[in-house]
């Protein structure tokens, strides 16, 4: 009778969790459809490229909105048992409020991991995806801006042309190995300018030891300068803005590439943040499991469904605002940004333990 009661319980869980994520995925393609309709509305494309954007974009929207579906499956699950006299069946059978709540939380967890393993490396390659295709038909054109396994890659257009701007690594202020291409209206390359160490902490760029090969009229004519200055549109600011973006990583290749990505110039305290908070998920789902448990179990008794639905939105809204508010603290540097992705778990954990100890005593 255990076995069953427990796989009702499991079974029964993930059931709801399904529904609930159902019905988040269709509110946001709904959302995101109008989105890229927008984006794509004076391109002449294919009729079903915002379905497409939409299908490749979404599943990684999920995933960050994965403990708040958890939050609400559970309240949803214990809400429905409840009305449905299977609550009372299973305490008659033994089970303790802990017990069941215990069993919902370690679902959860393991759901944390499926993703992590499963899932992550799927959305991830659909988000390279998504962020290739969009920047096909993407109208801004004059400043592009790639990051590959050949290092750092910039496009800029200039009043009598453009630029084309390689480095090998970004360390600290600086780029390591730039070659920079100017050309003319008409493609023409105008000089090539290489340099080992270019400082990028402003738009005034100070190339060192720069080598500067002019071309004209067929001839070339090769300069060295000890400090050589260019103009750009990009600074170290800028340019380190574009490393933060993990979407198209997945937790395993963050762990396999962890170093090479150092080299390429992924901020080692990002690259630390990013890899905590996906590897966090697991226990913030567990804790979004026990959190919805609490306040479920300890108005069962006295409370309707429109209470519940109350309680549930107020909840969801402040874990999000304390879990943004704990981004914010380690991005402005006042705790460690690999501690903003475990202070909202540790803070919520020890409310959680106190609310555990109550039901369990009912």
């Amino acid at each position: 009778m255990n076995k069953i009661l427990f796989q009702y319980l499991v079974f029964g869980f993930l059931k709801t969790f399904v529904k609930v994520l159902l019905i988040f995925y269709c509110f946001g393609i709904i959302l995101n459809l109008f989105e890229e309709i927008e984006f794509l509305k004076n391109i002449n494309t294919d009729i079903f490229l915002p379905l497409i954007l939409t299908a490749l974009y979404i599943p990684s929207m999920i995933i960050k909105l994965l403990p708040f579906i958890v939050f609400i499956s559970c309240m949803w699950f214990l809400l429905s048992i409840r009305n449905n006299k299977d609550l009372l069946s299973l305490k008659v059978f033994g089970y303790s409020n802990f017990r069941i709540f215990f069993i919902l939380a370690v679902t959860s967890f393991f759901i944390g991991w499926f993703v992590l393993f499963a899932i992550n490396p799927l959305t991830s390659t659909m988000m390279k995806y998504y962020e290739q295709t969009k920047s096909e038909y993407s109208l801004d054109l004059d400043h592009l801006v790639t990051i590959n396994k050949n290092g750092l890659w910039i496009k800029e257009t200039l009043d009598s042309g453009h630029r084309i701007i390689h480095a090998t690594e970004t360390e600290d202020n600086f780029l390591r190995d730039v070659t920079i291409f100017n050309l003319d209206s008409n493609n023409n390359i105008k000089n090539k300018i290489y340099s080992e160490l270019s400082n990028i902490n402003n738009n005034k760029w100070i190339l060192k030891n720069a080598a500067v090969i002019n071309f004209k009229n067929g001839m070339t004519e090769e300069e060295f300068h000890e400090s050589y200055s260019i103009y750009s549109n990009y600074n170290y600011e800028k340019i380190t803005s574009l490393f933060k973006n993990f979407d198209t990583m997945s937790f395993l290749d963050l762990i396999l590439n962890y170093k090479d990505l150092q080299n390429k110039g992924y901020n080692k305290s990002y690259l630390d943040q990013n890899l905590n908070s996906m590897l966090s998920l697991p226990f913030f789902l567990f804790i979004m499991a026990a959190v919805a448990s609490i306040l479920t179990m300890n108005t069962l008794k006295k409370s309707n469904n429109f209470t519940f639905i109350i309680v549930g939105l107020i909840s969801c809204v402040s874990i999000y605002y304390f879990k943004d508010l704990s981004i914010a603290l380690g991005q402005t540097n006042r705790i460690s940004l690999s501690l903003a992705s475990w202070m909202p778990i540790f803070a919520i954990g020890l409310f959680s333990s106190i609310g555990i100890l109550q039901i369990n005593e009912k």
